[in-house]
């Protein structure tokens, strides 16, 4: 066998390597499982502070789709807890520091402007889609590592939630762009 033949064979052995035995106590493991409580705990604390932000907007549009998100984000909840279970663990929150500072901004933004404004429902929008970008990036991250672990039901389930908080987005954008930031500019 040449050398380049068993550099290739020596790499594609690799993933097959990694069973769920050996990351099951491995340090990625344990990243895996550290960011997977981090974005249980910011989820339970979304289905709490998306209420709020609903009850807050004026745009019936962005009322409508922060309900709809938020029975988006019950169902991300119960996928974590699927997730947790397929790794063996009860599921279990660690404080997400960063969610917890977003939500906080977000209800800054709400106290700070006027009731019934679109510049209130501008200041929601911005504060939903740095929620959703944090969102994004954090499904993703988890998805690659499920994969990288060989979990591929787990990272069947984060890439549902990725391509949903993804969708969210886009919404966020529509109802930016089609109405209430020209509406909020107009006050």
């Amino acid at each position: 066998m040449s050398r380049t033949t068993t550099k290739t064979a020596s790499i594609a052995r690799k993933p097959a390597q990694r069973s769920r035995e050996l990351m099951s106590n491995s340090k990625f493991h344990e990243l895996f499982m550290d960011e997977l409580k981090d974005i249980y705990w910011a989820e339970k604390n979304l289905v709490k502070a998306l209420p709020r932000m609903q009850k807050a907007a004026t745009s019936e549009d962005l009322k409508d789709a922060i309900g709809h998100h938020l029975e988006e984000t019950k169902i991300h909840v119960a996928r974590l807890e699927d997730i947790f279970e397929m790794m063996g663990k009860k599921a279990q929150a660690k404080k997400c520091e960063a969610m917890e500072g977003l939500i906080r901004e977000a209800q800054r933004g709400v106290d700070d402007t006027e009731e019934d404004s679109m510049v209130r429902d501008a200041g929601i929008i911005i504060s939903a889609q740095k929620v959703e970008h944090y969102e994004i990036s954090a499904y993703g991250s988890l998805r690659t590592l499920a994969n990288v672990m060989g979990h591929a039901d787990a990272a069947e389930l984060l890439e549902q939630t990725l391509e949903e908080e993804k969708h969210a987005d886009s919404l966020l954008t529509e109802i930016a762009e089609s109405t209430v930031n020209d509406e909020a500019a107009a006050e």
